[in-house]
């Protein structure tokens, strides 16, 4: 067992007898661009009581980026939504805008849905 608290990584307790407080282990995400990965952006009613939300799937890049690119497309749009597990989702259906901000920033972009 081992427990030390510090860098505010969360980690507090481990029962893993291999565990070593010194591997941290850093993505590399310095060979990563915004024309690698692919966006899909649909429109989502399920479980919402029937609101439409914007959803943007498919990121694949560095976490920071993620939340920032979700700021940013909520600003564009006037609106509020979150970023969760990886996907985007923005409140109501403003999937042209959406589409056109991330063709604008370099992202390819697929729409999915009707």
């Amino acid at each position: 067992m081992a427990k030390r608290r510090g860098n505010n990584d969360g980690m507090v307790f481990s029962t893993n007898s291999g565990f070593s407080w010194d591997d941290d282990e850093v993505e590399d995400d310095s060979n990563w661009s915004k024309g690698d990965c692919v966006l899909y952006v649909s429109l989502d009613r399920k479980q919402r009581a029937g609101k439409p939300v914007t959803l943007v799937e498919g990121y694949n890049g560095p976490a920071g980026e993620l939340l920032t690119l979700g700021k940013t497309l909520k600003v564009q749009c006037g609106v509020g939504g979150t970023v969760k597990e990886g996907c985007i989702l923005i409140q109501g259906d403003h999937r042209d805008k959406v589409v056109m901000k991330l063709e604008k920033d370099g992202f390819k972009v697929k729409q999915k849905g009707g």
